[in-house]
């Protein structure tokens, strides 16, 4: 039985792409496991992208095709991934989920994984806040949430400044964008990517 995950994100500037790209890699470890990357739409004009040199970065990922608020109901698990909007999701994310409501009539996301990764500019920028507060949305889609055991130790890593928790992986840019993911990140990301897939085989074999 091959378990389906999707990773879907939503990225300015690239960390959480590469946070995504973790994450993904991770699920990809799990046998008899299907991983597809997606990315929300863009919201803003591309004058104020260009101008805020997010057009520039974004043409890394241009490649990633765009989710579909249909696709989700043929998932096992669904990984999202968004920045931090003062300690919320961005707009666009919630643009994306506000459109999920048919998937709540239909019952069409109960019983599947929901997992949750961000990033902020700062330290204490809103990481677990953006990633509970998101929690809300996956809980009235009657999803199940999995997050980040301590079994993963680059959560309990005190040598370095490092994002990483118990609710889900997350990364810190600085205010200027200038710092991107670190190892021990993208392992805490590598690591929710497997155990969320491992979690949704165990679901999906009962």
């Amino acid at each position: 039985m091959t378990v389906k995950v999707q990773v879907v994100f939503y990225s300015m500037y690239g960390h959480i792409y590469r946070m995504a790209e973790a994450i993904v890699a991770g699920a990809r470890e799990v046998a008899d496991t299907e991983v597809s990357l997606h990315q929300v739409a863009e919201l803003m004009p591309d004058e104020v992208l260009e101008k805020s040199g997010a057009k520039a970065a974004r043409a890394a990922f241009a490649h990633v095709p765009l989710a579909t608020v249909e696709q989700l109901a043929q998932a096992d698990a669904i990984i999202f991934g968004t920045p931090t909007r003062f300690g919320n999701m961005c707009a666009q994310m919630r643009n994306f989920l506000d459109q999920t409501g048919g998937l709540w009539m239909s019952g069409g996301l109960i019983g599947k994984v929901g997992s949750v990764f961000t990033s902020t500019a700062s330290q204490h920028g809103g990481q677990e806040t953006t990633i509970t507060s998101f929690h809300s949305t996956l809980l009235h889609q009657g999803m199940v949430i999995v997050g980040v055991p301590y079994s993963e130790q680059g959560l309990l890593n005190m040598d370095e400044i490092s994002g990483g928790t118990p609710y889900g992986a997350s990364t810190l840019t600085k205010a200027d964008g200038s710092r991107q993911p670190s190892d021990n990140e993208l392992a805490i990301a590598r690591f929710q990517g497997r155990h969320v897939a491992q979690i949704a085989a165990k679901l999906a074999a009962k």
